[in-house]
């Protein structure tokens, strides 16, 4: 069997694979507690789980417009809206598989052989990953814990080039957890205007903001930013419909136009009733939304100090998303390991701690640990780290 060349190129879903073997494990009948999660440990709200039975029992389980619902279409618009003050005409929305699909869609209509996306890292492991899918090239900037990993206008010049097509903000950030400020976005707006590199903002995590800390849209910066800039969101993460697979990007209408193009011959349209869900969750109260922000908010504020009085690990705090990534690279040396990698799987093996390797985002000295999970699992997760660490120190 002669596979396409593309898919040699592919580095399978390290979140994926930790969650896998997590799984074997637990199957075997092992107490697993698993800190790689990706989604909120949260139900979807009952009134959005009615939206979808009333749907279901209304006939709405059809085909749809490939671009979504225009009753969708417009509840999104209203959210943009009320949120950020922005005004999208129906046209600049669709509406996809989840936020990955999304973005799937975005590169494979926006990318030819050869251009350059620019990605922060660390990073989300699926941006190099569908670039390159899509006959494009991903470039890395690597930034550090002393500049709250974020990228500046002169890492920027440093990287740029005349094949560069965009660049990936993700804030706050899968998986660091950093928001950036408006300070941050002007510089690098300017930037981009200036060679004209269009913006990817994932914005999915904007709703999980913790401790004062606010969050700002690059595209709020002007409405010559905002015709350059491509939002990537959904209900996902800030409404706990993961499942659900819903999630939207708000651009130019010609791009819009092409991804559902590329969408009317792959996926058609997103499921039916999970459209009619959607329309809910942006429409109706945003309580839960708030309830679910102050629980990991709590989690977070607990669970964080106890994490840097270990040995050995180096964390700066998270100013929203729902993950927690340290470097762990001298307490992973210090129990002889000389890959993080390494330790991350005798944790699993030896105590059933289940994390991800940063390898998989860009950077192998740190791990990512997920706070979307119970206070009571992630203090035990602690204490069997803390009884690895004291085992296996030298």
């Amino acid at each position: 069997m002669k596979l396409a060349k593309r898919v040699a190129t592919i580095t399978p879903s390290s979140t994926l694979a930790i969650t896998a073997k997590a799984g074997e494990l637990a199957a075997q009948g092992f107490d697993v507690i698993g800190l790689g999660a990706g989604q909120p440990d949260f139900n979807t709200p009952d009134f959005i789980i009615d939206a979808a039975m009333e749907a279901v029992r209304a006939g709405h389980t059809k085909y749809t417009p490939t671009a979504g619902l225009p009753a969708l279409k417009q509840a999104i618009i209203t959210k943009l809206k009320r949120d950020q003050g922005f005004d999208y005409d129906p046209s600049e929305i669709i509406v996809g598989n989840g936020a990955k699909h999304v973005l799937y869609l975005l590169f494979q209509a926006l990318l030819n052989p050869g251009d350059e996306v620019i990605i922060p890292a660390p990073y989300w492991v699926s941006y190099p990953e569908q670039v390159k899918l899509a006959g494009g090239i991903p470039v890395s900037i690597a930034t550090t814990q002393q500049q709250h990993f974020k990228i500046t206008a002169d890492d920027l010049e440093k990287a740029v080039t005349s094949k560069t097509k965009a660049l990936i903000l993700n804030s706050p950030s899968n998986p660091t957890g950093m928001i950036y400020q408006k300070d941050d976005l002007v510089p690098i707006a300017e930037f981009c205007l200036k060679h004209g590199i269009l913006i990817i903002s994932d914005e999915i995590y904007e709703k999980l903001i913790y401790n004062g800390n606010t969050f700002y849209s690059i595209a709020q910066l002007s409405d010559e930013v905002k015709a350059q800039t491509i939002i990537i969101n959904g209900v996902s993460k800030s409404h706990a419909m993961t499942g659900w697979r819903i999630g939207y990007a708000a651009a130019n209408a010609e791009l819009i136009k092409a991804m559902t193009n590329v969408a009317s011959h792959s996926t058609s349209n997103p499921a039916s009733v999970s459209q009619y869900a959607a329309i809910a969750a942006y429409n109706g109260p945003q309580d839960s939304v708030e309830e679910m922000r102050q629980a990991f908010e709590k989690r977070l504020n607990t669970v964080y100090s106890r994490l840097v009085a270990i040995p050995g690990v180096s964390c700066i705090k998270p100013e929203g998303a729902f993950y927690l990534f340290p470097n762990i690279q001298k307490a992973s040396a210090a129990c002889g390991f000389s890959q993080v990698s390494d330790w991350v799987s005798e944790l699993l093996d030896e105590e059933k701690v289940a994390v991800v390797p940063g390898a998989g985002f860009g950077t192998p000295e740190h791990i990512r640990l997920s706070y979307a999970t119970s206070l009571e699992k992630f203090e035990a997760a602690l204490d069997r780290i803390e009884h690895f660490m004291k085992k296996h120190t030298k």
